[in-house]
């Protein structure tokens, strides 16, 4: 229970510093509108897998990730520093899609909507409804 705790907390700690870091530190102009949206560290504390979601498009998150992964030593470096911890896990980053897919699944939801009030609109009109055969 109290190591779960120190992971969790860890893994916030993490996440805090990395956007920071994103803020104020990283001067890469490779990386673009980045954000931070979780970190995973192992039962060990060896490994951190930080999770970005990098807004454009796919030439721009690209870039950023290139740009992120060569920064990688200044990162871990910083974060070793600022955290204090006696052995510093490795880092190492991963796109995290669920915002494009929330996005996604907005857009499916009101085109659905839009169709539905068509649907209605046409049947108050005493129109026929279109077939979906």
């Amino acid at each position: 229970m109290a190591k779960q705790l120190r992971i969790e907390k860890l893994q916030e700690l993490i996440k805090q510093e990395m956007g920071k870091m994103l803020l104020t530190d990283l001067k890469d102009p490779r990386i673009g509108f980045v954000t931070v949206t979780d970190v995973e560290v192992t039962g060990d504390l060896r490994e951190a897998k930080i999770y970005v979601s990098i807004m454009g498009g796919a030439e721009e998150v690209k870039n950023s990730l290139e740009g992120l992964q060569s920064a990688l030593g200044f990162i871990r470096r910083e974060i070793g520093h600022r955290i204090r911890l006696r052995f510093t896990p490795e880092i190492s980053f991963a796109l995290d899609t669920s915002l494009d897919y929330g996005d996604h699944i907005q857009k499916l939801l009101l085109q659905v909507e839009g169709e539905n009030k068509n649907v209605d609109n046409v049947e108050r009109s005493g129109g026929e409804t279109p077939s979906r055969e």
